[in-house]
């Protein structure tokens, strides 16, 4: 009802609000649960009735359940070998196998003809319930022919399968059998008859299995051992073909490869060292001859010239005449003849070594030449070797397969002679590895319907359905109901809301002029409850200016200019000033007194956005209000298309704004007066539908006719036409300063609104607020759970309201 603030993006994002959010989202669940609790209740009723249907209808069934053990040891007694891991498990994939060939047809349909049960009604007709009756009320009047053995069959293996349950119990080998039947003698013997009719399926299976694999073995050997004797003499046929000799495992050609290998790896290390030597000593003969030291110290690096006496001997020779031969250069000078001979001396010497060295080197080429003639015949003979071992490698491949063809023929040879001892033993002693260990009873075990279970699920299904039921009917409400969804969706503030006057039978605001019945006793009885200084005062007795202090130029009130419709229901306002109704417009007023500071905002146009949301009383209530408070205002009704304001306040008016406009009569000569409150009201008078309204609007006669109503008036409220059936109000924007916006509650599309909006930008920039009418507060409390406390208040009273 009273104005409300759009809290900022840092208030929105504070952690109270965060922390808030759990109590938030359970307030939303309560609020939409207050709200469609009549659909939800409807919709759980429903389902719940449906399922005590369902339970009386439907027929009851017993279930009888027989155990089978899947056991691997039986077969031990038979085998020859024990297994070496001890007890051979049954794979588990095994088991659920096992499971598959319960469910299958071949057990349901030896399990039908050992009980003969086609002859039973519930295997091949209706098994009874409400939808059987109704089907056999309607079979009597379409004859239908007998089906024949075999569509009878394929019916009772289908009931047969619906009703059976094979399950294994847990990871373990046991096999859990359940059937359920109407009687429970009938569970009990289809249970144990699937249990015995897998076991004899079995036995039978194993049977034949060992006969026709006894058979087709004994000729398969027979073919198996030609296969293995003719493999093993291909194999030794072809070693003789191809000289493939295995002497201890390895063959001949291998042992020649290695050995030769091994002398070609030795002279090549001979030729290698004679080259060296051949080389090294070749260097030292290559060397400068004057240069004996060096030639000296060279023949210690090679053995063989350390080895060689005659070289040893003038090699010590030399050194001694060098020695000499330096003592005596200190003592007589190195051209003495004495040191001149010893250097002769010495020159011969290593004249001698040089060809002792040389005579050396042809040793060493010597035995160069033998080690390569050594080295190439060794290669020869590997090339040859290898070339012989390639032949017989490539002789070995077909060898090892020929040898591989006749291994595995002789093994698979006395595989199949072992199977075929194996399938004749079996033979003799069928055996199956299922037993049965629980047989079914026929004890009565009633397992459908379950009534907890149903009536639980029902519970349960129809509290999701009806929270999807309440949550689609509440998407689907794509009106305004609540005053945050104002704010939010068309971004401007919820200025007031305004409730209906009186009970749900009076009129209130629905665009009605005059109020209910109902709604005119709710005034007296009103005004009747108000204190005596609570009622309002004529102008004259307020602190209101006088009409003699107006001016000249204001009008002056005429007899036949009175407004004197005190039962309408802007008046609400005057009459009860009291109640919410009147709270909200002063709410109103408010916001436009705040909206003046700073900028002028005296002209306030009413508009909405659909006709007949209540915008013509919220224009009077409006005017009634600010002119109580002791402003100059003017109530201007300019929906010339629609002039419903005139028709309710000035009914017998003969000149209007359109008069004035056009300059027929003065703006003074068609005003009308309220003598309570001073409200000066200007009506609209049209003989005939206007085609141009929005033309006369911005025409520029309109507008200097509200320039001097500016000069003469505090307020002027301008009733204006709705926003999406016209376009006038989009030719007002030199008329008003602002506008303001009124929403009929529960009744206005959020979408239609932002579209006029949108269109319609000179309202949107100047738009101070909107306000929703003909708000039920009651049901309100149930949409806006953030103020339900505001707006039903019991201590309200207190501060004098009386609705």
């Amino acid at each position: 009802m009273l104005q409300t603030r759009i809290p900022s993006p840092r208030e929105i994002e504070s952690p109270t609000q965060e922390s808030a959010s759990l109590e938030q989202t359970l307030s939303v669940v309560v609020s939409l649960i207050g709200r469609q609790y009549p659909v939800m209740i409807f919709v759980m009723c429903l389902c719940m009735g449906l399922a005590g249907v369902y339970l009386l209808t439907a027929s009851k069934r017993y279930t009888g359940t027989a155990v089978l053990l899947i056991d691997s040891r039986k077969m031990q007694g038979l085998q020859t070998q024990a297994p070496a891991g001890g007890d051979s498990p049954i794979d588990s994939a095994m088991v659920d196998s096992q499971v598959e060939v319960l469910k299958s047809e071949t057990i349901a349909t030896s399990v039908i003809k050992q009980l003969n049960l086609l002859d039973s009604r519930e295997f091949t007709g209706n098994e009874g319930g409400l939808l059987t009756s109704i089907s056999d009320l309607f079979s009597g009047l379409f004859p239908e022919q007998r089906p024949s053995q075999d569509a009878l069959m394929r019916i009772a293996i289908g009931k047969l399968a619906s009703n059976l349950s094979i399950k294994r119990v847990g990871l373990s080998y046991v096999i859990e059998i359940s059937y359920q039947a109407l009687s429970p003698d009938q569970a009990a013997r289809v249970a144990n008859a699937v249990a015995d009719g897998y076991i004899n399926d079995s036995l039978e299976s194993k049977y034949q299995a060992s006969r026709r694999a006894a058979v087709w073995l004994q000729d398969r050997l027979k073919e198996l051992r030609a296969q293995a004797s003719s493999a093993e003499r291909a194999v030794v046929d072809f070693k003789a073909k191809n000289n493939i000799v295995d002497a201890g495992g390895r063959l001949l050609t291998e042992q020649q490869l290695a050995e030769i290998n091994s002398s070609l790896t030795q002279a090549r290390a001979q030729r290698a060292e004679a080259q060296a030597k051949l080389e090294r000593i070749t260097s030292i003969l290559n060397a400068d001859d004057n240069d004996s030291k060096v030639i000296l110290n060279d023949l210690a690096t090679v053995t063989d010239t350390m080895n060689n006496p005659v070289i040893t001997k003038l090699r010590q020779t030399y050194l001694d005449y060098a020695a000499r031969q330096a003592d005596w250069s200190n003592r007589y000078g190195p051209t003495h003849l004495a040191v001149v001979n010893l250097r002769n001396q010495m020159r011969e010497i290593r004249h001698s070594i040089t060809e002792e060295l040389r005579r050396t080197a042809e040793v060493y080429k010597s035995d160069l030449a033998i080690a390569k003639a050594r080295e190439e015949s060794g290669q020869k003979s590997l090339n040859d070797t290898i070339a012989l071992s390639n032949g017989t490698n490539q002789a070995q491949i077909a060898l090892r397969d020929l040898e591989s063809n006749a291994q595995s023929a002789r093994a698979l040879s006395d595989n199949f002679l072992q199977l075929y001892m194996v399938s004749v033993q079996q033979q003799s002693f069928p055996i199956t590895e299922a037993r049965v260990i629980t047989q079914a009873s026929n004890a009565p075990n009633k397992t459908s319907p379950k009534t907890t279970l149903i009536l639980l699920a029902a519970l349960i299904g129809g509290a999701i359905l009806a929270g999807g039921v309440a949550i689609l009917l509440d998407m689907l409400d794509r009106v305004f109901r609540t005053v945050s969804q104002v704010e939010q969706h068309l971004h401007t503030s919820c200025l007031a809301s305004i409730p209906t006057i009186g009970s749900e039978q009076s009129v209130g605001l629905s665009g009605h002029p005059l109020l209910s019945k109902a709604g005119r006793l709710f005034n007296r009885r009103a005004k009747r409850a108000q204190p005596p200084a609570a009622r309002p005062a004529p102008a004259q007795a307020s602190g209101l200016p006088q009409r003699s202090e107006l001016g000249s130029s204001f009008p002056q009130p005429h007899r036949d200019r009175l407004l004197t419709a005190n039962d309408s229901v802007g008046r609400y306002v005057i009459n009860s000033p009291f109640s919410r109704f009147a709270e909200g417009f002063r709410s109103i007023k408010l916001a436009c007194d705040l909206s003046s500071y700073g900028s002028s905002n005296k002209v306030v146009g009413i508009t909405s956005g659909l006709p007949n949301e209540g915008k013509s009383t919220i224009s009077e209530a409006l005017a009634q209000t600010v002119a109580q408070g002791g402003s100059r205002t003017l109530l201007i009704d300019g929906d010339i298309r629609n002039p419903s304001l005139t028709a309710r306040l000035a009914p017998t008016a003969k000149a209007g704004l359109i008069d004035v406009v056009l300059g027929r009569v003065n703006w003074t000569e068609a005003v009308w007066i309220d003598p309570q409150t001073n409200l000066h009201f200007l009506p609209c008078v049209v003989s005939s539908r206007f085609s141009n309204s929005s033309d006369v609007l911005a025409s520029p006669q309109m507008e200097r006719l509200f320039q001097h109503l500016r000069e003469h008036y505090d307020r002027i409220v301008l009733d204006l036409s709705p926003l999406a059936p016209v376009i006038d109000v989009r030719a007002t924007g030199a008329l008003a300063d602002s506008y303001v916006l009124v929403i009929e509650w529960a009744k206005a599309k959020v979408d239609i609104l932002e579209r006029v909006l949108s269109e319609t930008p000179i309202v949107r920039e100047r738009l101070l607020g909107a306000v929703l009418n003909k708000v039920n507060m009651a049901v309100m409390t149930r949409y806006d759970i953030y103020s339900a406390g505001y707006y039903r208040n019991r201590y309200y009273e207190r501060y004098g309201y009386v609705d």
